[in-house]
């Protein structure tokens, strides 16, 4: 896992998982909390940018459920987090999910290849821009780092269902959960999706 943040945004250290646990749980024990992101929320119209030249939008999705992860190239937790999005993507392709990877460190446009080919990633990546990813991510970079990578699930009608930063419990069984995250939001009627308060 690895964090971005105010401070270490350029520097972009590597962190054991145990070391990120410890780190967010000081962030959490210092007057400075991390602030939450609001979920269910609309789905901001990010553009990812392919190494080709084409641009994705991620309205493109609506009508399909999309697993969308925010990564960063050098992040080794991050290649299996995309290992994972490849390994559940086939059983729910044709009920009408869809996946998306996003790098935002600096680096990526020359390391997205062999990111793509180290984690088998079938699916489309590219790149984002990082101050447009943060504002998608609700992320406020005085509030503490921000932690890869950032698994997001966007409903049908393009809301913000899930969202989970790299050192969140969802990540200890990262295969179940998405799969469970994914027959939720299947199970649901289209026309619901979305419409939760």
């Amino acid at each position: 896992m690895r964090r971005v943040g105010y401070i270490e945004r350029n520097s972009m250290d590597r962190l054991s998982r145990r070391q990120a646990l410890m780190a967010g749980v000081a962030a959490a024990l210092t007057p400075r909390m991390l602030k939450a992101a609001k979920v269910p929320r609309p789905a901001l119209d990010l553009v990812v940018s392919r190494t080709g030249g084409e641009q994705i939008r991620l309205s493109q999705y609506r009508g399909k459920i999309l697993i969308f992860e925010l990564l960063l190239t050098t992040c080794q937790h991050c290649e299996r987090c995309a290992s994972t999005v490849q390994k559940v993507l086939p059983d729910y392709r044709l009920r009408g999910v869809e996946a998306l990877g996003a790098a935002i460190n600096d680096e990526a446009r020359f390391d997205l290849l062999r990111f793509e080919m180290a984690t088998g990633a079938k699916f489309p990546m590219g790149i984002a821009d990082r101050n447009k990813a943060y504002e998608f991510l609700q992320a406020d970079l005085n509030a503490g780092p921000v932690y890869f990578p950032q698994l997001i699930l966007i409903d049908r009608k393009g809301m913000i269902r899930g969202q989970y930063a790299g050192v969140d419990r969802f990540f200890e069984r990262e295969e179940e959960n998405l799969r469970r995250m994914l027959d939720t939001l299947l199970a649901e009627p289209a026309s619901a999706q979305g419409t939760k308060k």
